[in-house]
């Protein structure tokens, strides 16, 4: 491949620090239209089988993607990324920090000051450091929920449930991070359960960001909430409770966190309404069922409805009308979010293979434009007519 002349004396920096072990790693960054939505790519050495290789990760606007090359198989990935996504590379070299910046279609290098003092670890399988860990043993709650055994490691048979628990607390530490970190936090964890999460949360925000919180764990079955504030009381957590209730009869009155994870069917449009209802600043759900959309959708798109509808020739499967029904109702529930003030994403939070369940909807408050909420409205408008539907759980609520 041949390369402009300034891009390749960038590239060849780059062969010339890692054959001299002084490469530390790349950022590329302030990226073009045709990048779509990926925002950033970061570059680091990594050691694969004895192999030395670049490792790529790709920032996306609701995901990373990770993929790794040989040092010579890099360069044409690097020039390919500047030519066409990015404006701005910088390479943390120990001798300097080489910086190239496309105007146009030419580039500029300039050396400045490095900026990092040595290598970083080529290690590839390092153990992955998580919030929630269990080897200082004082997470005696873990053992209480079945988690762990008395020595502290995890069960084997609850090692998906110790991978949820910590993603289910990364995604919201970075959220609760948002927040104004001098404000006591009142969090309503709605429909907890055995209260994995609720535990796990209080744990981290109390413990690790050392955050004045309160959470309170909603739960409908007596024995569940006998047991976690038992559990509760057990490891001193002064203000961490757990109630007796359903999502919809609960005062959420000055909470400003909301969460319901695999709250069934329409319950969680409850908490959702609830959340926006209280004003809370922060709003985090994992919808579970979508029975009432899917009846609707199957009541209208019938006979020549469904012949004539666009998606009428996938909808005629049952598998994909009970996708199509969960894809429209968490979008109607995003967008009524959205007309509502917040600034909502939609992700996959966990690998399928762990939970069929996993897609996440979170919603920040924020002053968004009156625009953007009048278009929320228009899509809400649209999508209702153009899959029959009448009436939808969280907006019959918030009317």
């Amino acid at each position: 491949m041949k390369y402009n002349r300034t891009l390749a004396i960038w590239l060849t920096d780059l062969t010339a620090s890692i054959e001299a072990n002084q490469f530390v790693r790349i950022n590329l960054s302030k990226p073009t239209a045709a990048a779509g939505d990926l925002k950033s790519v970061d570059a680091r050495l990594i050691t694969v089988k004895r192999e030395l290789k670049l490792s790529f990760t790709y920032h996306h606007q609701t995901r990373d993607i990770v993929k790794n090359y040989t040092p010579d198989e890099s360069k044409d990935i690097l020039a390919k990324l500047m030519e066409k996504s990015f404006t701005q590379a910088r390479m943390f070299t120990l001798p300097s920090d080489n910086l190239l910046v496309k105007a146009g279609k030419d580039f500029t290098l300039t050396r400045h000051g490095a900026t990092e003092k040595q290598v970083l670890d080529t290690t590839h399988d390092k153990p992955k450091q998580r919030l929630i860990a269990t080897q200082d043993g004082s997470k005696a709650y873990l053992h209480a929920l079945g988690v762990t055994d008395a020595q502290g490691h995890v069960r084997k048979d609850a090692q998906d449930k110790f991978r949820q628990i910590n993603k289910y607390v990364e995604i919201l530490d970075g959220l609760v991070k948002q927040l104004p970190a001098n404000q006591p936090l009142k969090i309503a964890d709605m429909g907890s359960g055995k209260g994995y999460l609720t535990f796990a949360l209080y744990d981290h925000l109390t413990t690790n960001l050392k955050r004045n919180a309160t959470v309170i764990g909603v739960e409908y079955r007596p024995d569940m909430v006998k047991l976690c504030n038992g559990i509760a009381q057990q490891n001193n957590f002064a203000n961490l409770s757990f109630v007796q209730g359903d999502i919809a009869s609960y005062n959420c009155t000055g909470t400003d966190v909301i969460i319901a994870l695999h709250a069934c069917d329409t319950a969680t449009d409850d908490a959702l309404a609830k959340g926006i209802k209280a004003g809370s600043q922060l709003i985090v759900v994992a919808p579970c069922c979508h029975k009432q959309i899917r009846k609707q959708m199957n009541a209208s798109l019938t006979g020549k409805t469904l012949e004539s509808h666009s998606l009428g020739s996938a909808l005629r499967f049952g598998t994909y009308a009970e996708r199509t029904a969960e894809m429209v109702t968490d979008t109607l529930r995003a967008l009524l979010l959205e007309q509502s003030g917040y600034e909502i994403n939609v992700f996959e939070f966990i690998s399928g293979e762990h939970t069929p369940k996993n897609v996440m909807i979170t919603a920040l408050r924020q002053p968004l434009p009156e625009a953007l909420k009048t278009k929320a409205s228009q899509h809400i408008t649209h999508l209702k007519s153009q899959f029959g539907i009448t009436r939808q759980h969280l907006e019959d609520a918030l009317k």
